[in-house]
């Protein structure tokens, strides 16, 4: 049986990806970045995985367009209301961008914002109703 070693995110500057990333998830490079590509782990040190737990994000230099209505992103997850728009507001200081989405449904549990490279991701309150 197979298992997710990383999700892959196209960046443009893979350094500034590297950065936010790096603090909205806690993450450290697994190693010097080489060849416009860069493998994050959770903190806790280096090598095979830190000390963490959680999927890798591996950055890698792209130059094809940011979707609008990406086939995948990547999910966060907030505890509580309180806690996502803690997380939201630090995201954003860490310079996400909110998104308006017209997708949304009527009482929704997601928030959508985009990286530092404009890829979208969503900060989940999972103990919406």
């Amino acid at each position: 049986m197979v298992t997710v070693g990383s999700v892959v995110l196209g960046a443009s500057d893979v350094a500034r990806a590297a950065a936010f990333w790096g603090e909205a998830l806690g993450y450290v490079p697994r190693e010097d970045a080489q060849d416009g590509r860069v493998v994050l782990v959770p903190g806790g040190g280096g090598g095979g995985g830190g000390g963490g737990g959680g999927v890798q994000i591996a950055l890698g230099c792209s130059e094809t367009p940011v979707q609008e209505r990406p086939r995948v992103h990547l999910d966060l997850y907030a505890g509580d209301a309180a806690e996502q728009a803690a997380e939201i507001e630090r995201l954003v200081g860490l310079g996400a961008q909110r998104v308006e989405w017209d997708g949304y449904p009527e009482d929704p549990d997601f928030v959508v914002l985009a990286d530092t490279e404009g890829n979208r991701f969503c900060v989940i309150e999972t103990s919406h109703g």
